[in-house]
């Protein structure tokens, strides 16, 4: 087998591992007390920054049309589907970790500082919101 053809070889086996530890995607979040899923949220990436939106309420009596009533500012009684709960994350230097940016719990409209961690070979997503030195960690399973 040729040089160029090894890398090339080489090149796509390791990108779709590569792309794997990264929180981009469509991720499924789940309820810290029944387990149940809760919500699909796609985190996508520009210029280094990711963004994260709601892109489907998962709970088996959601309302499909329900609005982020506890919300605060622009982001209040807006569609919770389309609703960005991610935004400024960036990537930590040497490290699959995201850091810098906010997390939103529509739930009770308050903002948390956040940090992402792909595990498990990027099939899972460690969800870290905290104010201060209080806070929790939500594990997201990415959705095929």
């Amino acid at each position: 087998m040729n040089k160029a053809l090894a890398t090339l070889l080489l090149a796509a086996v390791a990108v779709p591992a590569w792309a794997q530890m990264s929180p981009v995607g469509l991720w499924r979040s789940m309820d810290d007390k029944t387990g149940e899923a809760k919500s699909e949220i796609r985190i996508s990436e520009q210029d280094g920054i990711l963004e994260g939106r709601i892109e489907k309420l998962l709970r088996k009596d959601a309302d499909p049309a329900a609005k982020c009533v506890e919300c605060k500012d622009a982001l209040k009684d807006q569609p919770m589907v389309g609703l960005p709960i991610i935004t400024g994350a960036k990537k930590a230097e040497g490290k699959d970790v995201w850091e810098g940016g906010k997390i939103l719990d529509p739930e009770n409209g308050k903002q948390y500082t956040l940090r992402l961690t792909p595990i498990e070979g990027g099939q899972k997503l460690e969800v870290r919101g905290s104010i201060g030195p209080f806070g929790r960690t939500q594990t997201w399973q990415r959705v095929q």
